[in-house]
């Protein structure tokens, strides 16, 4: 069984480490224990294959569909709809030809969950995608992948080539009356394609922007027919649950979210990389008893989820469960699975301005309340950073964010907005400063501060000569000066300095 094979492998060369202690691999559970370009690896030492050939010999469509709904498995591409409901509906649909799509276009900042799960594992993935296939009656399966991942692209095609000839594709797999292949999408590199219908354009040709829904794929997708898509790591659960029972899966996670969910643990933290926890765990275990806490002696000050369209959480939310209910009531999302610690040196009214600027740059431009809306956000933020902000400055935020959240034609529309209204919820006073004080207080935003030489100063000249406008003055082994007048504020001075003898301070004075 799967859960002996993990005990057996994973917690043979992994368990040990602190960092795997209070984590629960099922999606990951053969990534670094098989060997991912070999079948023979995956079939002997992986059980691989195995669940298929349960689904097609012991099993009917209808019963595949009500295993994966029992297991209570959502979606873990961001909404969680649940699995086993969206397989159905698919299912439900008139009609012989039908597609099932992966997406792994992951395009969110530091995430990378789903390229390591093909790059490991590639042959759960698929596995998954053909029972499906088997599920809704379907016989074509895309994998929908950014061209940006070439070793998992490799890797992908490598496994169809081993699948066919050991005949888990193709026609009549396993000498069944069910027939089914998949072939690779490669994506230009959009974040907007990580939604589905954006997606389901792009595998057609067209340019990769939303549709409105309803129709849902399930009834009219890929090139109109009915189209399942889930992605990759709801897809490399599917032959797990199949051979543990859907109870196994049930069992794991809190009432309304089951099994585990696969993190990228990046930003501030001591310990990065892929985390696979059950639902359920506080982000205070991610943060300290599997990240090791804050490096440098520093505090922790938020922890971003649901990557950039998620929210960002103060110290009091550590204790928040991972669950998609959980953190939507604390203000953020689940989404695909990013995670960022920041610590007390970060601002979070730039943070903010990070996360939008990506979200803006991204947007397809189809509709006018995220092209527009996200476009006026940014503008407000970046004067706001640049010392420029006004009073009211915070309530038009708030009040396109909102605008965009309602009025948006799909989901990354929608929930772009999120980091900054979730800052201005949890962070006002800083917006404040920013505004009020022209002050940022972890001393980030560049144009609300001020450069001094002190009395430490030897006249060394290295400030003299780093400085691009010539705004440094002074002889040499005499006390320098700084030109305010010239000051670009780019921070050579305070870089080059050996001893000290500048300081950097923001407020009111900072940006003068």
């Amino acid at each position: 069984m799967i859960k002996q094979h993990i005990s057996d492998g994973f917690n043979k060369h992994f368990k040990g480490i602190k960092f795997f202690g209070k984590q629960n691999r099922i999606t990951l559970r053969n990534c670094g224990i098989i060997d991912p370009e070999n079948i023979y690896d995956y079939i002997y030492n992986a059980q691989g294959y195995c669940a298929l050939a349960t689904a097609l010999t012991d099993m009917t469509p209808i019963g595949v569909i009500e295993a994966i709904k029992k297991s209570g498995l959502r979606g873990r591409g961001g909404a969680g709809f649940p699995t086993g409901t969206k397989w159905e509906l698919t299912a439900q649909q008139k009609g012989t030809e039908k597609y099932v799509v992966c997406n792994a276009d992951e395009g969110d900042p530091g995430a990378f969950m789903d390229r390591s799960t093909i790059e490991g594992d590639p042959h759960s993935v698929i596995e998954g995608i053909i029972i499906g296939g088997y599920a809704v009656g379907a016989s074509k399966g895309i994998i929908y992948i950014r061209a940006e991942y070439p070793l998992a692209v490799e890797r992908l095609e490598k496994a169809f080539i081993a699948a066919r000839a050991e005949g888990f594709l193709g026609n009549n797999i396993l000498g069944s009356d069910f027939s089914f292949d998949i072939e690779i999408r490669l994506g230009a590199g959009a974040f907007v394609c990580g939604e589905e219908t954006a997606l389901i354009n792009s595998i057609e040709g067209k340019r990769g922007m939303p549709r409105p829904r309803p129709p849902f794929p399930a009834a009219n997708g890929v090139f109109g027919k009915p189209t399942l898509v889930n992605n990759v790591e709801t897809w490399a659960n599917i032959a797990a649950i199949i051979l543990e029972g859907p109870q196994w899966m049930a069992n794991i996670g809190t009432e309304k979210s089951k099994g585990t969910k696969v993190f990228a643990l990046a930003g501030k933290i001591k310990n990065t990389g892929l985390v696979e926890v059950p639902m359920g765990t506080t982000l205070r275990e991610i943060v300290y008893d599997v990240g090791g806490g804050i490096p440098n002696g520093k505090k922790f000050k938020s922890v971003q989820t649901g990557g950039p369209s998620g929210g960002c959480l103060t110290e009091k939310f550590l204790d928040t469960k991972i669950d998609y209910e959980s953190l939507a009531a604390a203000g953020s999302i689940m989404g695909s699975g990013g995670m960022i610690i920041i610590d007390e040196d970060s601002c979070m009214v730039n943070i903010a301005r990070f996360f939008l600027e990506f979200t803006q740059s991204e947007s397809c431009g189809k509709c006018v309340p995220c092209r527009e809306g996200t476009t006026r956000m940014l503008e407000i933020l970046t004067r706001i950073t640049e010392g420029e902000g006004k009073d009211g400055d915070i309530e038009k935020l708030q009040m396109l964010g909102e605008m965009i959240n309602k009025a948006s034609l799909c989901g990354l529309g929608q929930s772009a907005p999120n980091p900054v209204l979730s800052t201005i919820k949890n962070f006002r006073e800083e917006y404040e400063e920013h505004i009020k004080l022209k002050k940022c207080r972890a001393k980030v935003c560049e144009k609300l501060l001020r450069y001094d030489i002190t009395d430490k100063c030897i006249g060394c000249g290295q400030c003299k000569g780093a400085c691009p406008t010539e705004a440094i003055t002074g002889a040499f082994k005499e006390k320098h000066l700084i030109a305010q007048n010239k000051c670009i504020k780019c921070a050579r001075c305070f870089k080059v300095c050996k001893f000290g003898a500048i300081t950097k301070e923001s407020g009111s004075e900072g940006g003068k």
